[in-house]
C-alpha cells in the first residue's frame, strides 16, 4: 500500500510516520509502531490485553515457520474486514493497537 493511502486510512488516529523496515513499512504514531506493511499487507499490533479483541473480530495472527520448524508467534494481527469500509471503525482498531504498542514500548 503507498503512503497517501496508509495516511488516509489511520487519518483517524491522528499524524502518523512510516518508516522502511524488514522489506516493509513501520506505521508509527506519537513514535510508537502500531502496524506494520509487510509483503502488501497491514496489519495491527496486538499483545495479551488486545488480542482476543482481533481474534474474536476474525483477524488472524501472523506467524512464520522459525528454523525448528516450529510455529513463530508476532503481536501483529490482520485488521478486521469490516474497519476497511468504517473509518471509525478503522480508528476503534487503530487506537487499540497504538494502546498495545504504548503497553509494550513501558516494558
Amino acid at each position: 500500500m503507498d503512503t497517501p493511502d496508509i495516511e488516509d486510512l489511520f487519518s483517524g488516529l491522528g499524524a502518523i510516520t512510516i518508516r522502511r523496515m524488514f522489506g516493509g513499512k513501520g506505521i508509527y504514531h506519537h513514535g510508537v509502531i502500531f502496524a506494520i506493511d509487510l509483503r502488501g499487507e497491514l496489519m495491527l499490533k496486538a499483545d495479551a490485553e488486545s488480542a482476543p479483541k482481533f481474534k474474536q473480530a476474525g483477524a488472524r495472527q501472523w506467524t512464520y515457520e522459525g528454523k525448528t520448524g516450529k510455529p513463530v508467534l508476532m503481536p501483529y494481527w490482520s485488521i478486521p474486514e469490516e474497519a476497511f469500509d468504517d473509518p471509525d471503525e478503522m480508528t476503534r482498531w487503530a487506537r487499540l493497537a497504538y494502546e498495545a504498542g504504548v503497553r509494550s514500548a513501558g516494558r
